[in-house]
Formats: C-alpha cells, sequence, structure tokens
C-alpha cells in the first residue's frame, strides 16, 4: 500500500537558511535499479581510491612514491592528479575517509616537491614549487596539477589553510606579490606561457625547460608519451620554444580568482577575472570571432610571434613532428581557454561570454570544404591559411555551451547526444547503463593498479594516472545534472547540488538516491529515494554548484508549494521516495561555497 502523505514543515533553526522549508516525503518506493547502482558506484570507488592511496602514497608524509622529476612529460602535477576526481566524489556523497586521504596526499605532495629540485633546469633549482605552487609551468600542466584543489572547497569550505592558499594562488595573477609580476594591468595580459609563483619566463623555452633533467628511460621507465629515451624525450619538446606573450591557455588562471570569491565573497576577485576574459573576448572579436593563440606584451594580436594571431606554442599553427614516428602531430589546446568563459558566465550570467564562442564555432565551420564527395573541416590554421581537415564540424565546448545557456539553438547544433535524450525522456535505459559502466572502470582499474608490476624508484608521477578508480563522471551527470570537464580545469556546474543536515556535510546522505531527469532554462525534474526500510534520512538540496540559482514553485504529485529560496530540506521517511519538478530562476544569485545552513534565505 502506498501513503501519498506529504507534510510541509518550518525548517527548524540552524539547518538551512531562516525562510526555507522542510518536505516531509511518506511515499513508499521500492529501490529503483539506478538507486542502488549508485550507492553501490559511491562505496566501490571509495573504498578502491583507499586502496589505491596505499598502494602508491606513503602512508605517513602523504608523498607519492615515485621518482620526483619536473617536466611536461611527468613532473609535480601528475602527483595531485591522480587524485583528480576525489574531492568531487567526496561532495557527492562518497565516505569522508576520501576527502582525509585526498587532504593527505595533497599536503604531501606539496611538501615533495617544494623540497624536489632540478639540477639543469634552471627556474626550478631551488624547488619545484615555491611557496606551495608550481614555481613556472604552463596552464595545461599548472591545470592538471590544481584539478583536486579547485573541487575541495565544495566539501572544505572553510578550510583556513585552504582559503589562504587560494588567496596567495590567486593573488600571484593579481598583481598582489612582488616575485610574481605575471599579469599586465594596462594591457591585460599574462606575460608568457610560462608563469607561477616565480614569475613568467621571458625568453623563448627550450626544449630542457619542458623535459626535465637527464633521467635514465631504457628498461627502467614506461613513458606515457612512447619515447625510448632521453634524446627523445628532448625532441618531442625541440619546438616549444614560443611562449613569450599571452595564450588562451592562461585563461584557466581564472578558475583561481573565481574560487576565491566564491569562498571570500570579496569584490577584487571577480573584478580581476572579468576583466582579464573581457580583454580576451574583445581579442576575439577584433580577430573576426576567432581567438587569437598570442598576444603581445604590448596587447596586439600575434604581437609576440611577428604578427602571427595563430603562432605560439600550442596555438592554432602549432603543429610538431613526433620523434618516434616522423609523423605529424596537431596540438592547438586554444579551445581550452573557455574555462575562463565559463567562470566569467558563472558570475554573472551574461550571454555574451556564450556568445562570442557560438561565432567562432560559426567561423570555423564556414571554411568547410567537399574532399572527394565529404565535407570536411578545419582544425589548424598557420600561415598558407586553414588545414588539418576532418570531416566532423568544429564542436569544441557546444554541450558547455548549450548546459549554460538551455538555449533550443544550443541544443540543436548537439544531435543525438546519449545523456541530453535521457533528460529528454527518449533514453530511459540511460542512467543504469552509465552506472554498470562506472562500475566496469572501478573494476578494471583495480585489477590493472593490483598487477601493476612499477616500483617507487620505476615509478614516474604520472604512472598511477591510469588507476585512479575515481568514477566522480557518472555521478555527477545523474545525481547533480552536471557536466564533467577532467582534463579542463573548470569549476563544477550543475543544477542541483546535496547536503546532509545531520552529517553536517556535502553530499546525499547514506541510502538516499537521486536522480535529475529533466531539465530546461525554467525547471528541473529529479527523484529522491531512501533505500533504507527502517531509518529516515534528511537531505537538502541546492540549487546549483554554488546556490547561483532559486527555486521558484515545487510540484510533488498534486501538490505544489512556492519556495523562492536556493535550497530546501527534504525528510524523506524509510523506503520512501517521490519526484519533483521544480521552476527555477538561473545565475539570479551570488554564488557561494557556503554551505546551504550558513547562508541567508536566497543565498543573499
Amino acid at each position: 500500500m502506498r501513503c501519498r502523505r506529504i507534510l510541509f514543515l518550518f525548517m527548524l533553526a540552524g539547518c538551512v537558511p531562516a525562510r526555507a522549508e522542510t518536505l516531509r516525503v511518506d511515499t513508499l518506493l521500492s529501490p529503483p535499479g539506478w538507486a542502488l547502482l549508485e550507492r553501490e558506484l559511491l562505496r566501490a570507488s571509495s573504498a578502491a581510491c583507499e586502496e589505491f592511496f596505499a598502494r602508491f602514497f606513503d602512508p605517513a608524509s602523504g608523498a607519492l612514491l615515485c621518482v620526483e622529476r619536473w617536466g611536461g612529460d611527468d613532473g609535480p602535477d601528475d602527483a595531485s592528479e591522480t587524485m583528480s576526481g576525489w574531492p568531487l566524489l567526496h561532495s557527492l556523497g562518497a565516505d569522508d575517509r576520501i576527502l582525509e586521504l585526498y587532504k593527505k596526499g595533497w599536503e604531501g605532495h606539496l611538501r615533495q616537491f617544494t623540497l624536489a629540485k632540478t639540477e639543469d633546469v634552471p627556474f626550478a633549482r631551488d624547488g619545484m614549487y615555491y611557496k606551495e605552487f608550481p614555481c613556472m609551468f604552463d596552464w595545461q600542466h599548472n591545470n592538471e596539477g590544481l584539478l583536486p584543489f579547485h573541487r575541495q572547497g565544495l566539501s572544505d569550505p572553510y578550510d583556513e589553510a585552504y582559503i589562504r592558499r587560494l588567496r596567495r594562488f590567486a593573488g600571484f595573477y593579481m598583481n598582489e606579490d612582488p616575485g610574481a609580476p605575471n599579469y599586465d594591468p594596462k594591457y591585460k595580459v599574462i606575460r608568457s606561457l610560462f608563469n607561477g609563483s616565480r614569475g613568467p619566463l621571458m625568453r623563448d623555452a627550450t626544449a630542457l625547460d619542458w623535459t626535465g633533467d637527464p633521467i635514465e628511460v631504457e628498461n627502467r621507465f614506461d613513458l606515457r608519451h612512447g619515447e625510448r629515451n632521453y634524446e627523445e624525450m628532448l625532441a618531442h619538446f625541440e619546438d616549444y620554444t614560443k611562449i613569450v606573450g599571452d595564450h588562451p591557455l592562461n585563461l584557466l588562471s581564472t578558475s583561481l580568482a573565481t574560487n576565491a570569491f566564491l569562498a571570500t565573497g570579496e569584490e577584487k576577485y571577480k573584478s580581476w577575472v572579468l576583466e582579464y576574459v573581457d580583454a580576451w573576448r574583445e581579442r576575439m572579436i577584433e580577430n573576426g570571432n576567432i581567438i587569437p593563440s598570442n598576444v603581445g606584451l604590448d596587447g596586439t594580436l600575434g604581437g609576440a610571434c611577428d604578427g602571427k594571431w595563430y603562432g605560439g606554442t600550442y596555438g592554432w599553427g602549432f603543429t610538431v613532428i613526433v620523434p618516434q614516428t616522423g609523423g605529424l602531430a596537431h596540438r592547438n589546446r586554444q579551445h581550452w581557454g573557455f574555462t575562463g568563459f565559463m567562470n566569467a558566465f558563472l558570475l554573472t550570467g551574461d550571454d555574451r561570454y556564450l556568445d562570442v564562442w557560438r561565432k567562432q564555432r560559426a567561423a570555423v565551420n564556414a571554411q568547410v570544404r567537399i574532399v572527394d564527395g565529404q565535407k570536411v573541416y578545419p582544425r589548424m590554421y598557420g600561415n598558407d591559411g586553414w588545414y588539418s581537415w576532418v570531416p566532423e564540424r568544429y564542436s569544441y565546448n557546444d554541450l558547455e555551451i548549450y548546459f549554460l545557456s538551455m538555449a533550443k539553438p544550443d541544443r540543436d547544433v548537439l544531435g543525438d547526444h546519449p545523456w541530453l535524450l535521457f533528460l529528454e525522456g527518449k533514453n530511459p535505459k540511460y542512467p543504469e547503463t552509465v552506472l554498470r559502466r562506472g562500475l566496469e572502470r572501478v573494476r578494471e582499474r583495480v585489477a590493472a593498479m593490483r598487477a601493476d608490476k612499477t616500483t617507487p624508484d620505476t615509478r614516474l608521477a604520472d604512472d598511477p594516472l591510469p588507476f585512479n578508480p575515481a568514477a566522480s563522471e557518472p555521478l555527477l551527470e545523474l545525481m547533480a545534472g552536471g557536466i564533467p570537464r577532467p582534463k579542463a580545469g573548470s569549476l563544477l556546474h550543475s543544477r542541483l547540488r546535496y547536503f546532509d543536515p545531520v552529517a553536517r556535510r556535502a553530499g546525499l546522505p547514506p541510502d538516499v538516491g537521486a536522480l535529475l531527469e529533466g531539465l530546461d532554462g525554467d525547471s528541473v525534474t529529479f527523484t529522491l529515494v531512501n533505500i533504507n526500510t527502517s531509518e529516515a534520512r534528511q537531505v537538502v538540496v541546492q540549487a546549483g554548484a554554488y546556490a547561483e540559482h532559486t527555486f521558484g514553485d515545487v510540484q510533488l504529485g498534486e501538490t505544489k508549494r512556492s519556495l523562492e529560496d536556493s535550497a530546501f530540506r527534504v525528510v524523506l521517511a524509510p523506503g520512501c521516495g517521490i519526484q519533483f519538478t521544480a521552476s527555477m530562476k538561473r545565475y539570479v544569485n551570488v554564488p557561494t561555497l557556503a554551505f546551504p545552513w550558513d547562508r541567508t534565505p536566497s543565498g543573499g
């Protein structure tokens, strides 16, 4: 027999914002398969991460057990990247032990690579880290090392060391540290592709700068880029020379100041992000809606590459020779810069930060050609114009643009995307399919980890990366309606987040499953279920990753309630669950990392 009694109670003092409400659900619901799979994936990922830590980290110091090196092949960034996804997993409801292990590994790697020094690479001779930050490197690699740190605040926003580091790290790009003059506020440029806590590198880079000190390779290391000796490692980076001037990869640095704003609310961080992103937006418009891959020290397009807007390392024209094969590799990283525009959109909700990228997509795809009866589109631009033709349309960042805009024209360009089809009611098997796939991934990675034969003296920092078992991406997508960007360094963008008001922590409480089943620009539909048949569970539901949205009316069955707040609490009776449909005003609140019970109503 199903009991359909739903009571609305006023919020108990101190649990969530004072005017927010509690919705009590007494509707019996047999545990759906997706809910059981979610809970198992959380459990399995947590257990596997604990085994991973025991295998690859020193239990006392938290240091990664590896040969410590500087470089783009392997280096300090890989040590922390091995824990990518762990803080996010905790923020979704994984065991507290995951957050403890991440923090131990994070602190351990900071000490480890502050003490680790180069002999030949000049700028890292006094430590690969300085002031707990990469001394001087590019933002593809700086970003990879910061991936878990960017998500720590989701679960741990009040940690004093975390906030101090956010301030210090953001300050390296806001001229708050005289030893790190990375940013020129007059021309609004970060002055080099190599930058960090010791400032920018204001000369051409060498292969040694990128590769690190000489190292024995044969019969000892299995390099992930396939090089067979140190000479091939140097050859890999032989053409990575033009680094002076600004590059879209530097936009990844805006995640530091954005996070600092979310943690502190201090306007200076938001102002800097918008100033820097606005400068890049203006450059795109000036360049015919194409983001330049080099900006000179005086702010001119291509000013540090003989006037070539497409020049520079990782630029539109960056094609190099693979030393092992002699083949060509196209390594254009300009599209990673969209992360900065996502940060600006989070802070403002202003569509102009998306529209300029729509126009870039249109400009690139307008170059379409017919070759052998097939349409092909370019990916690169060099001295002779567009090149590197492929049959797929230029589509970088299309999913992210739609997720932020929720505009139909942005949806139309995505076609039959499996997750979006599920949200539109056309792919009902999707949740269980991706959750089972996640469990299989955990199983495969644990098996591979157990079969790994490396020892600390034959292991580089990037060797454990393929074994990281944190399956956070499918959980984020299905529980919270979030878009994973595991390599692009963005903050969290999700329609919902959950908190446990009893344990006073982020994430779903034990035994609770959540499935986001539909969303558009004005509403969200999701189901919560308590699979525990003897104990009630409480969960706080938040609108947006950082309370940037507001709930309007919420519909449960035939009952409707007006909320007008950024969070509400649900009490789920034993074995009960129900589907919610809530109207939503998006990007109307000042985003914050503060937990719901520490905020004033509506996130103000």
